[in-house]
């Protein structure tokens, strides 16, 4: 059986926890397809799971990473819509499936898109999770209209700044969250009003710039007490989206009165949305934003940069060497 490199997860805690290993190349199933990495990308997820967040979901040790971007090696028997030798970009079953910090990824042939082919590979791996996270949000559970006004908490972020460049393409008018060093990037995306959390209150800004009418929608990517305060900023029939574990209980009554909804969102990445996502970026309406690229093999100081924060937009891990 042929072998590969990858960067295996064998204990939870610090960024200790990884080991280049060699490991046995997968083999897809008659639904699978087999994809050479050339790059993906680092999660909020990926330093959970490390740390221990949910050790109840993986067995050590354990290939993680979302977010690939790569090259079709082979495909199952039953496989009809893709070929040895196409790009593509996904991201695999979370806790479920092989991750993609190794050199080779298996997955089921419906989870994967064709890659945009205005972009590279390392541009690639900035989408499947970030970008199917915000679509999802923003256009699934939101319903996000044209007209309409959406607040997007953290807009420099790896989803926040996906999530701006949608909701313009919708045709909203996109409040945003961010530090001052970030005030020009988040502009040049789309954001027509951009707050400095360090120094202003969001709610205090939207009361005022709305006429104390409020938002449309409310996109919560940081967590804490997000969720409770911005409740206060939405109006009537408003809609509340959060990807980030709500670690204190937090009261939803302002919601009931106002008839607000609320959702929560994990990992929602089909090819489907994929293929939206491939229109707007073949179209030049949605662009990565990254903040560096690493090589593979150093995956622990990645996973470790994101957790310290102050990111702006995707670290990628790079497979040039991918030999």
């Amino acid at each position: 059986m042929a072998n590969m490199q990858a960067a295996v997860l064998t204990a939870l805690g610090g960024p200790e926890g990884f080991e280049i290993q060699q490991i046995p190349k997968p083999v897809p199933k008659a639904n699978q397809i087999l994809v050479r990495v050339y790059a993906t990308s680092i999660n909020p997820v990926d330093y959970q799971t490390r740390r221990g967040d949910y050790q109840d979901y993986v067995q050590l040790p354990a290939v993680i990473g979302l977010d690939v971007s790569g090259v079709v090696e082979a495909v199952g028997e039953t496989v009809t819509a893709f070929k040895p030798g196409d790009e593509v970009y996904y991201a695999p079953r979370i806790f479920e499936d092989a991750g993609s910090y190794a050199q080779y990824n298996v997955v089921d042939e419906s989870l994967v898109a064709i890659k945009p082919k205005n972009l590279s590979h390392t541009e690639a791996a900035c989408f499947p999770i970030a970008g199917g996270t915000a679509w999802e949000s923003l256009f699934t559970r939101a319903n996000l209209q044209v007209g309409e006004s959406v607040l997007i908490h953290a807009g420099a972020g790896g989803v926040g700044s996906l999530a701006i460049q949608l909701a313009k393409a919708m045709g909203a008018y996109v409040f945003t969250t961010c530090s001052p060093r970030n005030h020009d990037l988040v502009k040049k995306l789309g954001a027509d009003c951009v707050i400095d959390y360090a120094t202003e209150d969001y709610v205090e800004v939207i009361q005022r710039e709305t006429d104390n009418q409020g938002v449309d929608v409310v996109f919560d990517t940081i967590g804490g007490k997000t969720i409770q305060r911005s409740l206060d900023i939405l109006r009537p029939f408003g809609r509340l989206v959060s990807i980030v574990d709500i670690e204190t209980p937090q009261s939803l009554l302002a919601a009931w009165d106002r008839n607000l909804s609320v959702h929560f969102v994990f990992n929602p990445v089909n090819s489907a949305k994929l293929d939206a996502l491939r229109q707007l970026i073949e179209r030049e309406q949605l662009k990565p934003v990254i903040d560096s690229v690493m090589p593979w093999q150093q995956v622990s100081q990645a996973i470790q940069g994101l957790e310290q924060g102050g990111t702006t937009g995707k670290i990628v891990l790079d497979f040039a060497d991918n030999d």
